[in-house]
């Protein structure tokens, strides 16, 4: 039986039969149903991945293969990235699931069921070697993701944001889809392989430039990318925390892999000679996106709003990695999306118990409440850690291999933000440590809002039961796993060579003909330097953390006047965030029109 279409078909069918026998369900019988086809679709995409170490698989639904090198039908094309991106987020649906057994507010099966649509949408998303198929899973995922966002609809901060997330997010739809119209306009094709081979015949001209950048900009509304990340921050903070953890561990990261499919398998042969100038484009939108996500990342008292803009910092470090089109920076930003990934759903992970044990999402509130959970304690150490990316964790190793890349390709300067994201989201993470479990820092509660004295999960208070903290404890470890495990980066490695040879992917689809076995990279050790810079960037986690929690110790001359400097640098970035669609939706054109200008001049 061929497995690639069941990892899609199984969620469907059981979310399909959750709806059918609605009223006949209670909660619990939801949950295992749900819960039983995630297992399901997890054993899958392990299958699949388990069998990319021999070479890429071609699944074409209805038997519809290619005539003559042109695709007749819609496919399937199984490489070890988009494999290991399906399992990395059929995984967290896991531990999602399996934190929402408690959960109040999660009415059977309706809940389960947008769960179930969400995972069809993203793994078909991952596997999808057809562009307009890659759309329709793309979407299939971000409406089931605008209802779990908005899911506590009697709560007007979630609706706000389920808005924002709609408006913004449906853009970036148009986009892609214009994008995809002027792609088959002139190649009269949507399977990738297809399209690769005809623009690379063709003349490289406007056309297949703004077709691109619709592409991209679409998918960077997707993936959050400065300035299309408004929306996020107001997503992540009303929608319930194991959505979250899905939003952040995994959503964000497919407009990233989406740019890197459409670039290596449709665009590359047709612009290969403009890739220098890409190269900058994306590299600085990269670091763009990993300072703004950072800087605001510490100024946030709203423990999920704090994880929130870590999310878009950490775009902008995948972002880079990419931006590098090379093995080593397409590996290190692939290595990272695990280990990240991993690390920031133990996070959310965490602050779902304080928010259970504790009632309270401010810090500032936390400081007097969040004391006496010292196991969640060393969850979030360990999730802080990972942003430090010290060794050895696996942002560790990919943080190694994206400095190698960016000193190999002349861009050692944006090593400076790679540093500079890690001290200042393990700093405010590490602050954010220092003000919950050890009551560390300066107190007076803000006016509390719904959210904060209200906790999303049913279980009594006075402890915290095993299905949230067994998930936290996992995750963590698993994001520590990554770089620990024998191997693993060098495989990463292969892959991301796998990845970038469109040629054979093209080859592999429309001629039917063996991809090569990915081939493991060599042994890699990670240079002097790294270690010294993981050292630099957890010295400036510390500084930033000690400011920010000691702070008010100061002179109070000394404080003042520190804080109203603090206050008038950031003041306009703060404005930038408003809450108003409005806003965010100029800003959105704006970036369109930026990026067009950029890759005019880039790919011209």
């Amino acid at each position: 039986m061929t497995v690639a279409p069941l990892t899609v078909v199984v969620p469907l069918v059981a979310a399909g039969l959750l709806t059918a026998v609605a009223v006949r369900l209670n909660r619990a019988v939801a949950e295992v149903v749900a819960l039983a086809a995630t297992l399901a679709t997890v054993t899958f995409c392990v299958i699949l991945l388990a069998r990319t170490a021999s070479g890429s698989e071609v699944y074409w639904f209805g038997g519809w293969e290619t005539h003559r090198g042109i695709a007749v039908g819609v496919a399937f094309v199984v490489d070890a990235f988009g494999a290991g991106l399906a399992t990395l987020c059929s995984v967290l649906m896991v531990a999602a699931l399996v934190l929402m057994w408690r959960y109040r507010d999660t009415d059977p099966p309706h809940f389960q069921t947008l769960m179930l649509l969400f995972l069809a949408g993203m793994v078909g998303f991952c596997l999808s070697g057809d562009l307009f198929n890659m759309f329709v899973f793309f979407e299939l995922m971000s409406v089931a993701a605008f209802a779990l966002a908005g899911y506590k609809i009697d709560e007007d901060e979630a609706v706000e944001g389920s808005l924002n997330f709609a408006v913004t997010n449906t853009i970036g739809s148009f986009l892609i889809l214009t994008g995809i119209a002027l792609v088959y306009g002139r190649t009269g094709a949507l399977n990738l392989a297809q399209i690769s081979e005809a623009l690379a015949a063709g003349p490289s001209d406007g056309l297949v430039v703004v077709a691109f950048c619709l592409l991209a900009a679409g998918f960077f509304v997707k993936a959050a990318v400065v300035p299309f990340h408004f929306w996020l921050a107001d997503a992540y903070a009303v929608a319930p925390t194991p959505v979250c953890l899905l939003f952040a561990g995994a959503m964000s990261e497919l407009g990233i892999y989406a740019v890197g499919r459409i670039w290596f398998d449709g665009f590359a042969d047709a612009l290969v000679a403009h890739g220098d100038g890409l190269r900058t484009v994306l590299i600085v939108a990269g670091c763009l996106t990993a300072l703004v996500g950072s800087v605001m990342c510490v100024l946030q008292d709203h423990i999920k709003r704090l994880l929130a803009f870590a999310t878009i910092a950490y775009v902008g470090v995948f972002l880079i990695g990419l931006g590098l089109l090379g093995s080593d920076g397409v590996a290190g930003a692939a290595v990272y999306i695990v280990a990240d990934g991993f690390g920031k759903a133990a996070l959310f992970a965490a602050a779902g118990i304080v928010q259970h044990r504790r009632h309270h999402v401010s810090l500032r509130r936390l400081r007097s409440f969040g004391r006496g959970l010292p196991l969640t304690g060393v969850v979030w150490a360990l999730g802080a850690l990972s942003f430090a990316a010290l060794p050895p964790f696996g942002s560790f190793f990919a943080k190694s291999l994206l400095e190698d890349g960016l000193s190999k390709e002349g861009y050692g300067w944006a090593t400076a933000v790679l540093i500079a994201t890690s001290a200042l989201t393990a700093g405010a993470a590490l602050r954010a440590g220092g003000a919950i479990f050890l009551g560390l820092g300066e107190g007076g509660p803000p006016e509390a809002t719904e959210d904060e004295t209200r906790s999303e999960e049913e279980a009594p208070p006075d402890r915290t039961p095993a299905v949230m903290f067994v998930p936290a404890v996992l995750l963590a470890l698993a994001a520590l796993a990554v770089g620990v495990v024998p191997g693993l980066v060098e495989a990463f490695e292969g892959a991301a060579v796998q990845f970038m040879n469109g040629s054979s992917y093209a080859g592999t689809v429309l001629q039917g003909g063996n991809a090569p076995p990915i081939e493991a990279g060599q042994a890699y050790s990670a240079p002097a330097s790294a270690y010294v810079y993981s050292a630099i960037g957890a010295l400036g986690a510390v500084i930033v953390a000690a400011a920010m929690l000691f702070g008010h110790r100061a002179p109070r001359s000394a404080s003042r006047r520190l804080s109203r400097v603090g206050e008038w640098a950031v003041a306009p970035l703060r404005a930038l965030h408003s809450g108003h669609i409005g806003d965010y939706v100029a800003w959105l054109v704006l970036g369109v029109g930026l990026l067009g200008g950029s890759f005019a001049i880039a790919l011209q």
